[in-house]
């Protein structure tokens, strides 16, 4: 007979993190002034645990201590215990981040931080098992010390969390007050030279395991190579684009790529999948296939697209967060095979060949078991060894890869984060609108655009302001820099896959709100949190371009493009204001820094301008758009003018276009460049070929 658990207060919450904690002993409390004010009445520390749903060893915390009946007394009489979701409260993690990583040279989640009741920090660290082992300290150990110090002397906890804070502030404050600087050229070769330094020739990727996809890296990589000529750019990233897709980073039976790579080789993941990885890998293999025309890479991305739509989009069109990387409380169980269970899959024939082509072997290159993977070759040369037809091998590798699907789709799946974040939703519209373009794949502007739609009408409030977080009908928490920017890149990429002067026109009203609520007035650039956000200890501003890019650096990139849009000139001193303070961040190691070096090479390069103009039943106006469309242009800005029924849209929004009709109704191209422009052009072939100028138009 089992005992029924009383639920504590995370049972009213919507993010599914706070929902598997809301059966612990523990008597959570979320963030919020009711934990607070408790915290001050009954003098007692506050415990904070960070964390997100589909974090392994968050759950590992929570099985071996958060559901543990003699840490959750502790925990209970002597402190106020708060649990809080990172992925809807960023801002309270960066900060608490910083704090860990101040004190302790790393940081990480489960981010474990013990504060005062005015919500100072003293004490952090990450993941704790319940008692001492292998060296690491124990959460028993931590709580049982800071509990008798506090009874001792409370009062030096909260001087250390003073002292702590005025560090930070002092530390933040030197960043800011060190304001924007000129920066040009040089860093960018900077950059390049230190990512040919840490490049793994063999394997891709820069640097040792784990390894990171860091999309954003390779992005800035290809822009680089096409501006200056530079193939050996363009191989780093071939090299890495395969090697990730040839591992275990990428699923080979369900598709989409996991967080990251435990090992060198790109053999183990992590196995968990995030949406905002997927988005950006889907946007760097599309860029890759736009230089290359290499099909693999478009293939690759169509598949991300394929995982994404099927197990990733909620019944409404937007996207949800994440998979975790556990099932059954084992980390990968449900993505790794035996070769029996390949066998009773495909059958004894198809078995052998399978394990051949993927590596799978008796003992297992994974716990015992398998991931399926490429390493040992790509099929094409696989099947040079096997003395098969390329195209036959790979027409019974998808059979396979179908029978496998629906094999592994019997099991118990990882647990699936529903939540829709504006920001990373963002992220996933950019993908698939760039996809649309660069494919001539209408269905995924239509996904994209269901997607926008969504946030458009569920994720902002009354007044307009953005909201982060949407879940079982709430929309809630106000938007952050990253919901802005992220948006703002996905609207904009919407409209030149649409040529909808709609998502045009939304992009420029968040573009106003970004400006008002975010702007860091006295040095430029953006705080995280708007100025009606909660106030914290400390408003931090967030430059570095990490797993995912920064609010900063994808604003630098997107207001410039605006700027040119609109013919704004005081938006584009706001965005090279922005891209001055992101350029004095970056000089102490630009590699850290790789969207913002995106918009530096588009600041460096001058402005691009192609307006096309004509009807919306012009077959030649429809070729040239699709010239654009497909071809790698990062710095480019496209405006679409359809004469006829709903042409005065984009004038009413953009009034400078009114002077380029097309001539004498045929599909006319406005090429224009450092704001001035070519003779306009009314043939397709032209412009194919203006294009193929590897986007010196």
């Amino acid at each position: 007979m089992t005992t029924q658990k009383v639920p504590n207060r995370l049972a009213k919450e919507k993010s599914p993190y706070l929902l598997q904690h809301a059966h612990n002993p523990v008597n959570w409390f979320p963030w919020g002034d009711e934990a607070f004010a408790k915290a001050k009445s009954e003098n007692k520390p506050i415990f904070l645990s960070i964390g997100y749903s589909t974090c392994h060893w968050c759950h590992v915390m929570e099985r071996e201590s958060f559901e543990d009946e003699e840490v959750a007394s502790l925990l209970n009489e002597n402190y106020i215990a708060i649990k809080v979701d990172r992925e809807e409260r960023p801002d309270i993690d960066a900060l608490y981040m910083s704090v860990c990583q101040a004190l302790t040279g790393s940081g990480g989640w489960p981010l474990t931080v013990l504060l005062t009741p005015e919500k100072k920090p003293f004490y952090a660290g990450t993941y704790f098992p319940k008692r001492r082992m292998f060296g690491r300290l124990g959460i028993m150990d931590v709580l049982e010390q800071i509990r008798d110090k506090w009874a001792q002397d409370g009062a030096s906890f909260t001087r250390l969390g003073d002292d702590l804070l005025a560090e930070l502030q002092s530390s933040e404050q030197k960043d800011r007050q060190s304001g924007s600087a000129e920066v040009g050229e040089e860093l960018l070769h900077e950059a390049f030279q230190l990512y040919e330094r840490q490049f793994d020739e063999q394997y891709g990727g820069f640097g040792n395991a784990p390894k990171f996809p860091s999309a954003h890296n390779l992005s800035f990589l290809l822009a680089y190579s096409q501006a200056y000529d530079k193939p050996e750019a363009l191989q780093m990233v071939e090299t890495t684009l395969e090697s990730m897709f040839r591992g275990g980073l990428y699923d080979h039976v369900g598709f989409g790529f996991s967080r990251y790579s435990t090992d060198r080789e790109w053999l183990v993941p992590h196995f968990e999948k995030m949406l905002y990885d997927n988005a950006l890998l889907a946007y760097v293999y599309l860029e890759a296939f736009q230089i290359t025309k290499k099909p693999l890479y478009a293939e690759i991305a169509e598949s991300v697209f394929t995982y994404v739509l099927r197990d990733m989009t909620s019944p409404e069109g937007a996207f949800y967060c994440a998979e975790d990387a556990d099932s059954e409380g084992e980390e990968g169980k449900f993505y790794v095979f035996s070769r029996d269970e390949i066998e009773e899959a495909l059958g004894l024939e198809d078995m052998h060949s399978y394990c051949h082509v993927y590596g799978i072997t008796p003992e297992g290159n994974f716990e015992g078991r398998n991931i399926p993977n490429l390493l040992q070759d790509m099929p094409d040369k696989m099947a040079e060894k096997l003395g098969m037809n390329p195209l036959g091998l790979r027409t019974r590798m998808e059979e396979w890869r179908e029978k496998l699907f629906a094999y592994r789709e019997q099991r118990i799946h990882p647990s699936k984060d529903d939540k829709v974040l504006t920001a990373w939703n963002g992220l996933m519209i950019a993908a698939l609108a760039k996809g649309a373009k660069a494919l001539q794949q209408p269905e995924y502007a239509k996904a994209a655009a269901t997607a926008a739609d969504f946030i458009w009408d569920k994720l902002r409030r009354e007044d307009g302001r953005l909201l982060a977080r949407y879940r079982d009908g709430d929309a809630a928490i106000p938007g952050y820099v990253d919901d802005y920017a992220f948006m703002l890149w996905g609207l904009t990429e919407l409209y030149e896959a649409t040529g909808k002067a709609v998502y045009l026109e939304r992009a420029l009203i968040l573009k106003d709100g970004l400006l008002e609520l975010f702007t860091d007035e006295e040095q430029g650039g953006f705080f995280f949190s708007g100025r009606d956000g909660e106030q914290l200890p400390i408003r931090s501003k967030e430059l570095y371009d990490g797993a995912m890019p920064s609010g900063n650096s994808v604003a630098a990139k997107i207001l410039w493009k605006l700027a040119a849009v609109t013919q704004d000139v005081e938006l584009k001193g706001i965005a090279e204001r922005t891209a001055g303070v992101l350029g004095v961040a970056a000089m102490g190691y630009p590699a850290g820094y790789a969207m913002y070096l995106q918009a530096l090479l588009a600041m460096v390069g001058g402005g691009k301008e192609w307006v096309l103009s004509g009807k919306h039943d012009d077959p030649a106006l429809h070729g040239m758009l699709a010239q654009f469309q497909q071809a790698y242009m990062p710095d480019a800005v496209l405006l679409v003018k359809w004469e006829g029924t709903g042409a005065e849209d984009i004038v009413k929004l953009l009034p400078h276009l009114a002077d380029k009709p097309s001539i004498r109704g045929a599909a006319t191209a406005y090429v224009c460049r450092d704001f001035a422009c070519r003779e306009p052009i009314t043939n397709v072939e032209a412009v194919r070929e203006l294009l193929a100028a590897k986007g010196k138009a």
